[in-house]
């Protein structure tokens, strides 16, 4: 197997299946949110987006102007070959999808603020990589939208206020937040580690399937509780009023120094977008997130 040849045609794949499809888990939501919207400012928003959806599916268009940052997630076998090939693989399938799918360029160089016009540039497309037993490439896409990223919040907690104060600031997050990250919502909370941990884990949650709660039973009580919190707000779709603000609420976490209490709440809009495939050394390609 050509490592390379296979990680780019892939990558493209990806790209193009999670700017256009969203994943059943994030269609599921959507739908029963429309189902049982009371509000019928909210509810006439839930009604564009569920048509958008079939309307990118339909023509094959991206469902949102805003094709986002391009972020790969890497889970390497270590036991894979070719593994030095997959950043340079991942880079030219970020420009071929800026052309063929095609996407919006978003990478900006921050100091010159010159677009490079096919979103790549100093890291980005930017790639996190996690070793894993045995000899498969998984790749996982998450284009992140602007507006959504532009409200994401770290907060430095008192340590003493516990599970309270953590529960305080993801719903300050989201009054703050209103209207901007083009609710209904998921919120990855990441909690513990330092402040840099916890924006990673905050993101990372983020690519968690809604029908998935957390394995710890604890915690996925505290999600339900958090979810359940964040709707009272009654800010609603598209911050219109009604019923849901969100429609997941998803919780990583890592053990914190005794002294402080990280915090991090990453948005993503309602269009949700991530795929996943897996590649085998034969070849194989196992798309999880789609049917392909």
């Amino acid at each position: 197997m050509e490592v390379a040849n296979v990680v780019e045609e892939v990558a493209v794949n990806l790209l193009r299946l999670a700017v256009i499809e969203l994943p059943a888990d994030v269609k599921e939501a959507l739908q029963k949110a429309y189902n049982e919207e009371t509000s019928e400012a909210g509810k006439t928003q839930l009604k564009a987006i569920l048509e958008n959806i079939k309307l990118a599916e339909k023509t094959r268009k991206p469902m949102c102007q805003d094709t986002g940052t391009i972020i790969f997630y890497i889970k390497a076998g270590a036991e894979a070959k070719g593994l030095d090939q997959i950043p340079q693989a991942l880079k030219k399938a970020t420009v071929r999808a800026t052309k063929e799918v095609p996407l919006r360029p978003n990478a900006v160089d921050p100091f010159l603020q010159i677009n490079s016009g096919n979103n790549t540039g100093r890291c980005i497309p930017f790639i996190h990589w996690e070793v894993i037993s045995g000899n498969t490439i998984e790749i996982t896409v998450l284009p992140k939208g602007g507006g959504s990223e532009n409200v994401t919040v770290l907060g430095m907690l008192v340590p003493g206020q516990g599970v309270k104060g953590l529960k305080k600031f993801v719903v300050d997050a989201v009054i703050k937040a209103g209207a901007k990250p083009c609710p209904p919502n998921i919120l990855g909370v990441g909690v513990g580690g330092g402040a840099d941990i916890a924006v990673k884990l905050a993101k990372q949650a983020l690519l968690r399937p809604l029908n998935q709660p957390n394995p710890d039973p604890e915690i996925a009580k505290l999600e339900k509780v958090l979810l359940e919190s964040v709707n009272m707000t009654g800010i609603g779709p598209m911050g219109l009023g009604g019923k849901f603000t969100a429609i997941g609420v998803n919780i990583e976490y890592a053990h914190r120094h005794p002294a402080s209490y990280p915090a991090a709440v990453a948005f993503q809009c309602w269009a949700a977008r991530r795929a996943t495939a897996r590649i085998y050394p034969d070849g194989k390609i196992e798309y999880l997130t789609h049917n392909v």
